[in-house]
């Protein structure tokens, strides 16, 4: 590895006016008064600790996600945007992306985010249909939708993403196919389209919904891929959909195994340090702050990391193609070495494996790209770059980024 990779920051807004029951990330039903102010306080003091990471890198782009972002109010958002701005420099064309649920979009509030310094916005719309909404626990309306996507853009941020599901409770292909096109309908920038699953420890996974068999999902996946396709959205990530020069900038530093500063409530991180005497030497360090707000807002700043490891050598090939796998872009040994810091000669076989298996093709000279059959067994893919054991057997480790 002789440079750094890309550097990215990432701060979750943990509250949310509903816990959805599918929803297994970091989010908690808000108080009857969010501390705000608190809160980006900590997300500061919490930024301080981790910015000596950057090693004179600027970042290229950072997220609010959650939760629901757009419970803070634009001058919180602001106010932490321009202190971050005095502890790690900002690339100046910075991708600043806020996520936001259109049940809480209020009139104006998005002139006011764009003035604070967001670029880009992600409506989690998850579905048009008024029935489904209610099952899934949504706090907005079709219409909703419709209004926020409007007040995005009489703000002037014409870059925003719509989050959509399909394989929902009972849904036919015909209603997966309307929710897209009311999706398309509203030109969004991008589109992130991803199957229902019912995740450990979700309302769903105790309770399972009826969902559609896994060859009518499979049609659901295709024909929705086919209609994207037409409407002008490049398919380049396993559920991600983007019009010329739209990608998500920071989701790609994450598929790309870039760097990534974590802030706030059970955020995650993971950098990369160098030796300053020699270029070659590296370490790659993963790390996770308290789940739970209140205890989160609690500790001290260095009491708030509950985790934090460097991540073995042996599993570092797994963990660049768990996520290089997901795009539909090619890669090749460069990349992979470049990220690692490993030989190629180490995943070498594995490699030539899923060639013969065609799950991955030829790109041209020492690169690759995953196959059709590749993306619908991404899964079986993935795992054969899983470090091996004592005894010859893989392990089963599915750290992910």
């Amino acid at each position: 590895m002789s440079a750094l990779p890309p550097l990215a920051l990432y701060v979750h807004m943990p509250w949310c006016v509903r816990k959805c029951p599918y929803c297994d990330f970091n989010s908690h039903v808000a108080p009857e008064s969010i501390p705000q102010q608190q809160y980006i306080d900590a997300l500061l003091e919490d930024l301080a600790l981790d910015a000596g990471a950057a090693q004179g890198r600027s970042l290229v782009s950072v997220f609010f996600g959650g939760g629901t972002p757009s419970l803070f109010t634009p001058e919180e958002v602001g106010r932490f945007l321009e202190a971050a701005r005095a502890l790690v420099a900002f690339a100046p064309d910075a991708e600043v992306t806020l996520e936001a649920n259109p049940g809480t979009v209020e009139h104006g509030r998005f002139s006011g985010y764009r003035d604070a310094g967001i670029n880009r916005v992600s409506l989690g719309a998850q579905t048009f249909d008024a029935d489904q909404l209610r099952t899934l626990g949504r706090i907005h309306g079709s219409g909703d939708i419709a209004r926020a996507v409007e007040e995005v853009r009489s703000a002037g941020i014409d870059n925003f993403n719509l989050d959509l599901m399909y394989g929902l409770p009972a849904q036919t292909l015909q209603q997966a196919m309307a929710d897209l096109d009311a999706a398309i309908a509203l030109e969004p920038a991008h589109i992130s389209q991803y199957q229902l699953t019912l995740e450990p420890g979700t309302v769903f996974y105790h309770r399972p919904p009826p969902l559609p068999d896994s060859d009518l999902i499979w049609q659901m996946q295709q024909d929705c891929q086919a209609r994207l396709a037409a409407r002008g959205y490049e398919h380049y990530e396993v559920s991600a959909y983007a019009r010329a020069g739209r990608r998500s900038r920071h989701n790609l530093n994450y598929w790309q195994f870039g760097d990534y500063i974590g802030v706030g409530a059970g955020a995650h991180g993971k950098l990369t340090w160098l030796a300053s005497e020699e270029r070659d030497r590296f370490a790659i360090v993963r790390s996770a702050r308290i789940k739970q707000p209140r205890e989160f807002l609690r500790r001290a700043a260095a009491d708030r990391v509950s985790d934090r490891f460097q991540v073995e050598v042996a599993d570092l090939p797994f963990e660049y193609m768990l996520n290089v796998l997901r795009l539909t872009d090619d890669f090749g040994e460069d990349d992979f070495a470049a990220r690692t810091g490993v030989a190629f000669a180490q995943i070498a076989p594995a490699v030539a494996e899923a060639l013969r298996k065609r799950l991955l093709q030829e790109a041209g000279s020492g690169r690759w790209r995953v196959t059709e059959l590749g993306q619908r067994f991404l899964n079986d893919l993935q795992a054969l770059f899983l470090p091996e054991r004592a005894d010859g057997r893989q392990s089963g480790r599915t750290t992910a980024a």
